[in-house]
């Protein structure tokens, strides 16, 4: 193979490329980027997204160079096809996404306002900020860390400087404490 693909074949840098040569796989974006991104921006209509496709593209030759057959046709009509492809699954998924969130929106106008919910939504919040009040402190941060910062058991484990297993007996005990203290509040049980 030469260190220079500049005259060499299509199929010939397809080779080079399952060789993981890069200077091949540079030679084809030479000849071929242009085309693959015009198309891709012609259909998607944006820059950004169009970037994104023809980097798909590309790396998918990088990653499995043997899905491109020469005696079916060129190296350009397979990265066209590549990109159109692409390009439609994009146009899909941002048409399906799209629909999704009007549907979600129109569900959630149509909802309204429901005045008891609201009301038993606070009372249950109410609830659950006493328990969480009366818990020691070490359960009590385990849990605010885990439960409402959002944070795994190692990274709780981490910021308190504790073992994780010391963590998440805490956390389990914490919990217990909880439960029965909501249930004499006569809040656990609801969506069980």
């Amino acid at each position: 193979m030469p260190t220079t693909y500049s005259e060499a074949s299509d199929a010939a840098l397809v080779v080079a490329i399952g060789r993981y040569h890069e200077a091949a796989l540079a030679e084809v974006y030479r000849r071929h980027g242009g085309a693959v991104y015009g198309l891709a921006k012609r259909l998607l209509r944006d820059p950004a997204p169009a970037e994104d496709v023809v980097q798909e593209v590309f790396l998918r030759l990088w990653n499995d160079p043997e899905r491109f057959d020469p005696e079916r046709g060129s190296l350009r009509s397979f990265l066209l096809a590549q990109t159109h492809g692409r390009s439609v699954d994009r146009l899909r998924a941002d048409k399906s996404r799209r629909d999704r969130e009007e549907r979600e929106a129109r569900e959630a106008a149509t909802a309204g306002y429901d005045l008891e919910r609201e009301v038993v939504d606070y009372t249950v919040a109410e609830a659950v900020r006493e328990a969480v009040g009366a818990l020691p402190v070490d359960e009590r941060r385990a849990i605010e860390l885990a439960y409402f910062a959002g944070r795994t058991y190692r990274e709780v484990a981490t910021v308190l400087g504790e073992p994780e297993g010391t963590v998440k007996s805490r956390i389990r005990t914490g919990l217990r404490r909880m439960r029965g203290s909501l249930s004499e509040a006569g809040v656990a049980g609801r969506g069980e």
